[in-house]
């Protein structure tokens, strides 16, 4: 199924190719805002000059999104409820992203024009929070339901705590060099008029490198989300269901459903109260599977029903899977996790069209307008111009700390990482920092969310009004299978 088989109106299809286009443009402004992070040290040391650092980032942010996973993009398109994006309607749904992504978009250019080093990604999720609570005033499902709290948790305490742990970790890195390393030439000020050795260069480019093919994979995964988000919220009959299932993959799905059946039941305590709901969303979710004989014959609504319960069914999982006791055996562990994971198949998903556009778009914006940032992370952070080993020291730990984030779906600011670690490590060279720069950073850093979040939930609310009222959703019963039935 594709976008012009007759399926989406004219008026919805521009509208959606205005929203995936205002997409892709933010990941492009993404590539350009976040540039510097990962090229400042390389440019401003003279090791490589502006124009090979650009491009060769700009190759490998592409690299990251194409390899780096997509463990963040679900984690993107998990902060809104499933009910939401299924039900909110084409016209709202579009609303809805359109208020999000012109918030994004303005805050982005905002602190980029002013040199500010601010985080794309404190920026996207800011934005969809705001979205995401104003739909809850309206829904009749309570204040705060439009927004998945559990991912968000999740989600916020990784943008909160990801600086600090950079800030430590560079500046400590930067210490044990210092006593490993005694090369006095690492640690003095670049020389303006010459490039450093060849074994600096060496290891300020593998630093570039990391950092870029990290960056790639952790906001490209979230450009993706974004997408998905998108694609979601505005055709749910084509895009609620992983399209490349097969009949064979619809088998195996309902073998699982039937493990996950056998192992919760020999566990009931680990859920307590919310065990016989558990069972009876297993039995719903068996029987709709068992209806379905193949993909392409199950009708839209059909699609954005089995979506919705499949991801009710895992959000039970889940808190199944966390609780402690009783402890399950190797055996059963084993089992349901796979199983688990057949199922999360079904719906978490990015489509191939979708990486690729996202890789083209962040490696594109990469390429561009990195001047305005660089000297802010180069010259004002600290009192003293950067060095060598602070440049490389700042860019190891990000690299590797978003590398591990995006492994573990977990969205981090490249931008305040970075930040802080070149922070961490003047503190640990004993320069003081500048206080207008660091002051500027902070105020981005605590600014971020609550201006993104009052801006597109302001956006979502004057363009939407009462009108999400009459799109709140039923709750989810035992009727479902019989309507698939009848479809």
């Amino acid at each position: 199924m594709n976008l012009f088989d007759g399926s989406v109106g004219f008026g919805t299809g521009m509208l959606l190719l205005l929203c995936l286009g205002i997409a892709f443009a933010f990941e492009f402004v993404n590539g350009f805002h976040d540039t510097a992070n990962a090229v400042a040290t390389v440019i401003y040391t003279r090791s490589l000059r502006p124009w090979v650092a650009v491009i060769w980032s700009g190759i490998m942010n592409f690299l990251g999104v194409l390899l780096g996973g997509t463990a963040v993009a679900f984690s993107i398109v998990h902060l809104l409820p499933t009910t939401l994006l299924m039900n909110l309607g084409a016209t709202t749904g579009i609303l809805m992203i359109l208020s999000l992504l012109i918030s994004a978009m303005i805050w982005n250019l905002g602190t980029w024009y002013f040199g500010i080093p601010s985080s794309s990604s404190h920026t996207l999720i800011g934005s969809i929070f705001g979205v995401g609570l104003i739909s809850s005033l309206f829904s009749g499902n309570g204040i705060g339901s439009g927004v998945n709290w559990t991912k968000a948790y999740e989600i916020t305490l990784s943008l909160l705590i990801s600086p600090l742990i950079g800030f430590t970790s560079a500046g400590l890195l930067l210490l044990v060099a210092k006593y490993t390393i005694r090369n006095k030439k690492l640690y003095e000020e670049p020389d303006k008029e010459s490039p450093p050795p060849l074994w600096i260069r060496a290891i300020l480019w593998l630093t570039c490198t990391g950092v870029s093919f990290a960056h790639g994979s952790n906001d490209g995964q979230k450009g993706m989300g974004l997408v998905m988000l998108i694609l979601i919220a505005i055709v749910p009959a084509q895009y609620a269901l992983n399209p490349s299932l097969t009949p064979a993959h619809l088998t195996k799905s309902i073998t699982s459903v039937e493990h996950l059946e056998r192992i919760t039941n020999l566990y009931p305590a680990r859920l307590g109260e919310k065990a016989e709901s558990l069972h009876a969303s297993l039995a719903t979710l068996r029987s709709q599977l068992q209806t379905s004989q193949n993909l392409p014959t199950i009708s839209g609504d059909s699609r954005i029903i089995l979506r919705r319960d499949l991801n009710t069914v895992d959000e039970l999982l889940a808190k199944f899977e966390k609780a402690k006791t009783p402890p399950l055996s190797a055996l059963d562990k084993a089992e349901f996790a796979s199983s688990r994971k057949q199922l999360k198949g079904m719906v978490d998903y990015v489509a191939t069209w979708v990486l690729i556009a996202v890789a083209m778009a962040l490696g594109i914006g990469t390429m561009i307008g990195w001047k305005r940032v660089v000297k802010t992370i180069g010259e004002k952070i600290g009192q003293t111009h950067m060095t060598y080993a602070q440049g490389a020291s700042a860019e190891l730990v990000a690299a590797i700390m978003i590398s591990v984030a995006a492994g573990l779906g977990l969205p981090v600011s490249t931008t305040h990482v970075l930040s802080s670690g070149v922070a961490g490590t003047m503190t640990a060279s004993g320069s003081k920092l500048q206080a207008k720069t660091v002051r500027n950073i902070l105020l981005a850093w605590v600014l971020t969310l609550p201006v993104t979040i009052c801006l597109s939930g302001l956006l979502f609310y004057m363009t939407t009004g009462g009108s999400l009222k009459a799109n709140s959703l039923p709750p989810v019963n035992q009727g479902t299978t019989q309507s698939i039935q009848k479809k």
